[in-house]
């Protein structure tokens, strides 16, 4: 992160583990403000809001109220997912739709209610698809259908908000994180799968947060470069 970068305050969902994490941690490094929406609370006492971000209301409710708490936003950035594998037939309606309202629906109720905040600062919003948003496979059809849509959301909110808040897709390949943990051993990374460092997929968060307004990222497709899923 660039020195005009340092200072800013940036609300980070899901930031209490994986890419999301790892995004606060460099924030702070930078001598910039994380704040945290998520159900666990972060490290080292960073400001946060417990928050369900599949209640879409709530998710807004508790954005506002952090960035009042903190005087203003500078950035966002949506790290929040969540993804069970299985094909449509077999994962259960609720859990389908769960999917679908924290990794697109909670992407859009957060920036809608961070925008005057940001609009104010001239600030930047970090939107995260992933690969499996420009490339579809089997048994993944709600984080498919989700990721696609935080896709075609994110570019359309680039030309809604040019000329006032910056707008950045980031696109990240699979990370070393807890994000596999919870499934089927058959949806889990083989032990000679490749995934990048979310330390690094950070970074290049920080890259397009730290850019002066007026100057777009607009987007970033960033994992291993052997990395399978790459589309």
């Amino acid at each position: 992160m660039s020195a005009p970068a340092a200072g800013r305050t940036v609300l980070v969902t899901g930031g209490s583990s994986g890419l999301g994490a790892a995004v606060v941690a460099s924030v702070a490094r930078a001598g910039g403000r994380p704040l945290v929406l998520d159900r666990q609370a972060p490290g080292d006492g960073v400001p946060w809001v417990e928050c369900d971000l599949a209640d879409t209301r709530a998710a807004e409710e508790a954005t506002r109220r952090l960035a009042e708490r903190a005087g203003g936003l500078d950035g966002v950035v949506t790290a929040a997912g969540i993804d069970v594998p299985g094909r449509l037939a077999d994962v259960p309606g609720e859990t389908w739709d769960r999917i679908v309202m924290v990794d697109l629906l909670a992407t859009a109720a957060v920036i809608r209610a961070a925008l005057p905040f940001l609009a104010a600062s001239r600030g930047t919003v970090v939107t995260v698809a992933s690969t499996l948003g420009v490339k579809a496979v089997s048994d993944a059809t709600a984080y498919c259908a989700a990721k696609f849509g935080v896709v075609g959301f994110t570019r359309a909110l680039a030309a809604e908000l040019a000329g006032t808040v910056g707008v950045t897709l980031l696109i990240p390949g699979g990370m070393r994180t807890a994000f596999f943990d919870d499934r089927d051993q058959q949806y889990r990374p083989g032990p000679d799968a490749i995934l990048n460092d979310p330390a690094d997929t950070a970074a290049a968060v920080m890259f397009a947060l730290s850019q002066p307004a007026g100057c777009a990222v607009r987007e970033l497709v960033v994992c291993a470069e052997q990395e399978t899923s790459y589309p």
